[in-house]
Order: C-alpha cells, then structure tokens, then sequence
C-alpha cells in the first residue's frame, strides 16, 4: 500500500475523533481500510509460507496451513 494511502487513513482517523466524518469519508475509510488489511494480511501470509520450523535434531520443516 502506498504511503500516501496510509498517512490519509490517519488522516481521516484524526479527523473522526476531533470532528466526526462525512458519509463520504466514512466510506473512504472503510474502503482504505480494508485494503490496508488486505496488503497486510498477504504480506503476512507470504512471509509465513517461506517460514520453517527447526527441530531439536536440525530437521527443517515447512509450516502448514490449518485450513
């Protein structure tokens, strides 16, 4: 996500607490929002998948997915 994404979701996050939001900004935020928590969510999924677990023998294992 781009910084100047982020620095308008505090922006807006700011802007909620001093005065209260529009409709339209509301929904700016929501949509910004989730799309920091998409590009955060994939990151952290991309990260995990190059992860391994190391046993007390020196095996390597790769992680798993529950789901």
């Amino acid at each position: 996500m781009k910084q100047e994404h982020i620095d308008r979701i505090n922006e807006l996050a700011g802007k909620a607490k001093r005065e209260g939001l529009t409709p339209e900004e509301t929904e700016e935020r929501d949509r910004l929002r989730k799309a920091y928590i998409a590009d955060f969510r994939k990151s952290l999924e991309a990260h995990l998948e190059n992860t391994y677990v190391v046993d007390a023998k020196g095996n390597k294992t790769k992680l798993q997915k529950k789901r």
